[in-house]
């Protein structure tokens, strides 16, 4: 098995600083870890590129920086000629990393979302009647701007066209050329506890910690795995993380589900945790 990191902008020969940890982990556990240019592999036409440093063929584990799906799946391509085949394919990638990917299947778990399909006036405005009256979070496929909460992420009341405009304008300017997708709207749920991130690999739950933006804070232990574990395998989904937070009500409510390659790793999980989860995992 391959773990493939970013390289370090300014030192190409060494792991991006964020990843070293989890590389230097994965190498002393026995796996090859080999180094990718992540600046190419945001560029059209530099998957090629970006791989040129992975030389052994195998099966592959990326952890990295986010990629939008079109990104990743030009990268999945370079990677296969070179006949190294990602866990996770790019169908797959899209499927965790777009909330309409995994929505649909886990509607019953987590806020009511609806979404626009491009992000002009006109269907904004179809998507808060869809939604109904009530205050709202607004998204895009892949992102929120929760620390612009009150300009950018919070709706108080979508019945308010003009008001609830302003808000997705802002979020629209802020995201400018990563917008991804179109507009999501999830009716908005009060929360009692900080977020805990689950690490699922092939249906199974790895790891429970905390969530990267509070990773001294942990409700873990009251965290009901038993409700979730039988919708989330059903995805099918080799690597993924699912947030969850206990609503006002004491109901444990998924608040984002994401491809595990791209999702952080809390600063109070050590590397070597991460990296023994996804041996056992994949079986490598």
């Amino acid at each position: 098995m391959i773990l493939l990191v970013p390289a370090d902008v300014l030192r190409p020969h060494q792991a991006d600083e964020h990843f070293a940890a989890e590389a230097d982990a994965a190498r002393a556990a026995g796996m090859d870890v080999a180094l990718v240019d992540h600046d190419a592999l945001t560029r059209p036409d530099g998957a090629d590129e970006a791989v040129r440093r992975v030389r052994v063929p195998g099966k592959a584990i990326y952890r990295g920086w986010m990629l939008r799906s079109g990104r990743y799946a030009a990268f999945d391509q370079a990677l296969r000629r070179r006949n190294v085949l990602l866990e996770t394919d790019s169908e797959r990638y899209r499927r965790a990393h777009e909330l309409p990917g995994w929505y649909p299947a886990l509607a019953d778990m987590t806020p009511r979302s609806v979404w626009t399909v491009g992000h002009d006036r006109t269907t904004f405005d179809r998507a808060c009647r869809e939604l109904g009256p009530g205050p709202a979070v607004i998204r895009d496929y892949t992102k929120s701007m929760k620390h612009y909460w009150h300009e950018a992420a919070f709706i108080p009341e979508v019945a308010d066209p003009d008001a609830a405009w302003r808000v997705a304008s802002r979020f629209r300017e802020l995201r400018d050329q990563e917008m991804t997708g179109g507009f999501v709207l999830r009716r908005f749920e009060r929360f009692l506890s900080a977020e805990v991130r689950t690490w699922w690999i092939n249906g199974r739950c790895r790891l429970i910690g905390p969530h990267p933006d509070t990773p001294e804070e942990i409700s873990a232990a009251e965290f009901d795995l038993a409700a979730v574990e039988q919708p989330i395998a059903g995805l099918g989904l080799p690597f993924v993380t699912a947030d969850f937070a206990l609503r006002a009500d004491r109901v444990w409510r998924l608040v984002e589900l994401g491809d595990g390659q791209v999702s952080d790793r809390p600063s109070t999980i050590p590397p070597e945790v991460l990296i023994t989860a996804l041996r056992h995992g994949f079986r490598c």
